[in-house]
C-alpha cells in the first residue's frame, strides 16, 4: 500500500473540520452519535482521509460501546497499532497505514475469533456499500 504524506494545511483544505479533528487531531465523536453505529449494509469501511479498505462489514459487530466495532482488520497491513499514553492511562491507538490518520482504539474484549474489539469513530470512516 502506498503512503500518503500531506502537509497539515493540505489535510485542513481536504477534510470537514470535523474530520480533520478525529484523524488529524485524534479527536472522539460522542458515543452513540457516528452514522456507521447502527449501519447493516454489507460493504467495506475505508478511510475517511485516504480511502484505503480498514474493515468489512462481516467483521462489524454491536459493542454497546456508542462507536462502531469490529473483531479484525481488512488486513494485518491495513492498520497500525501505537500506544495511546493519553488520559492518565494506556491504551491502544488504532491509526489508518496508509495516511497515518486516527481511527479509534483497539481492546482485548471483542468476540471470537480474535477477542479484539477495533472501536472506529464514524467520522473517520466512509462506507462502500456492496453493489
Amino acid at each position: 500500500m502506498n503512503a500518503i504524506s500531506k502537509t497539515d494545511d493540505e489535510w485542513r483544505k481536504a477534510l470537514s473540520p470535523e474530520r480533520y479533528h478525529i484523524l488529524r487531531m485524534k479527536g472522539t465523536e460522542k458515543a452513540f452519535t457516528g452514522d456507521l453505529l447502527y449501519n447493516k449494509d454489507k460493504g467495506v469501511y475505508a478511510c475517511g482521509g485516504c480511502g484505503a479498505e480498514l474493515f468489512r462489514s462481516g467483521e462489524k459487530f454491536d459493542s454497546g460501546s456508542g462507536w462502531p466495532s469490529f473483531f479484525a482488520p481488512v488486513s494485518e497491513e491495513s492498520i497500525e497499532e501505537r500506544p495511546d499514553r493519553s488520559l492518565f492511562t494506556t491504551r491502544t491507538e488504532i491509526v489508518c497505514a496508509r495516511c497515518g490518520g486516527h481511527l479509534g482504539h483497539v481492546f482485548e474484549d471483542g468476540p471470537a475469533p480474535t477477542g479484539r474489539r477495533y472501536c472506529v469513530n464514524s467520522l473517520s470512516l466512509d462506507f462502500k456499500k456492496d453493489p
